[in-house]
Parts: C-alpha cells; structure tokens; sequence
C-alpha cells in the first residue's frame, strides 16, 4: 500500500512539471498526499481550457498584404507615380505588418489561456477548503 502510495505521488509529482499555473497554497497542517491529489486534479480541469483561436497566419498576411498593396498603388497614383512600383512597396510593408500582428495576436491568446487556467486551478483549491496565498 506504501509502494502505491509514493507511485503515485511520484506519477503526481512529474505530470504536474508540465502544468504552468503556479498557484501558491498555504499547505500548513494540510495532509499532503490528499493535497497533491487535489492538486493533480484541479491541474486537470485546468487543461481544459481551450486555448484561444486566431486566424491562420496565411490568411492574416494575405490580407495585409493585399490591403498594403492597395493602399500602396493608390498612394503612389496620387502622387502621380506608377501604380505598379506603389504596389509593391505596399506588398512589402503589409506583408511585414502582418505577420507582426499575427505574432502579437497569437501571444496575447497564448496569454489569455494561460490567465484562465490559472484562474481555474486557483478557483478549483479554492473550492476544496484549501488557503489560496496568490
């Protein structure tokens, strides 16, 4: 039964590296098998959480790069330059201005999950009885 019990502790004490939600809980006088056992499993709901969804970058920098290419050929018509030369220019700078703004859109959702589970690990102690420092 001992044997059972530091396996699991250890499968506990490894599958938890992974998880990122650092909830800090005042663990004292608080068994602590049944501490890490609740804690595995409020780590588990939190995995739940689906992670927020952005559009593919292909799509993101083809339409950036498509409105840059328009507003760059009309810029330059404007300005009396050939529309072709304007054209490219405004391909370049959107397509750069895309994929800026993909990246920034997948890190503020990346962010985003990673704010939900801890709020769902935090929440989930919380629920158990267990003092929540953080």
């Amino acid at each position: 039964m001992r044997a059972l019990k530091v396996a699991a502790f250890m499968l506990v004490v490894t599958s938890t590296a992974y998880a990122t939600p650092n909830v800090i809980v005042d663990t004292k006088g608080v068994d602590t098998t049944q501490y890490h056992a609740d804690m595995y499993e409020c780590q588990q709901y939190a995995q739940q959480v689906s992670p927020e969804e952005v559009d593919s970058a292909g799509r993101s920098v083809v339409g950036s790069t498509a409105r840059g290419a328009l507003l760059g050929a009309a810029g330059s018509a404007i300005a009396g330059g050939s529309g072709s030369d304007g054209a490219k220019v405004g391909a370049g700078i959107g397509l750069v201005g895309g994929a800026l703004h993909h990246r920034a859109e997948k890190r503020h959702a990346s962010e985003l999950s990673e704010e939900q589970k801890f709020e769902v690990t935090r929440n989930c102690m919380v629920h158990r009885g267990y003092t929540v420092l953080n």
